[in-house]
């Protein structure tokens, strides 16, 4: 069951030069157990190329885009959680609506709420929803160079 209705309006010029309305078009997801995620645009360069026609939503990645950054909406269904997972990037992670458990290592737990900021900064983590109703969260994500700690390299999930 689809739960986000993301509308995505993207900029950019015309022959002229001027400023205008490229796209603006609803966004659909990719539904599973855990909940919906929505891609709504990645960039496969840092800094971003914004000469480039390419529609960023078609680009194919999972989470993080090697080398470029990626915007994404995540509804995580009551109950459920994502798998326990490190990603080689910056995350910056809004909650727009529900709560959610941010777990660490070693069981580490913080509930976060409407209009936290959670800055994951590649640690190894688990969103976990213990409510009755959906949470959905907006992920920025940055592509980064791989964590060490303790003089050795971390592996990332994804």
């Amino acid at each position: 069951m689809t739960q986000l209705n993301v509308r995505r309006i993207v900029t950019g010029h015309n022959e002229s030069g001027d400023a205008v309305i490229i796209k603006d078009d609803a966004i659909t997801g990719k539904v599973g157990d855990a909940g919906e995620f929505v891609l709504a645009w990645t960039t496969d360069v840092f800094p971003s190329n914004n000469n480039d026609v390419f529609d960023g939503s078609r680009r194919d990645v999972r989470s993080v885009s090697p080398g470029g950054t990626a915007l994404q909406f995540a509804t995580i269904n009551p109950g459920k959680s994502s798998s326990h997972h490190r990603t080689r990037s910056l995350d910056y992670a809004i909650i727009l609506a529900g709560e959610i458990e941010l777990e660490l290592d070693h069981g580490i737990t913080t509930r976060c709420t409407v209009g936290d900021v959670i800055i994951q900064r590649g640690t190894i983590h688990t969103w976990r929803n213990p409510t009755d109703q959906p949470t959905t969260i907006v992920f920025v994500l940055v592509d980064a160079m791989p964590v060490s700690s303790a003089g050795r390299k971390l592996d990332s999930s994804y």
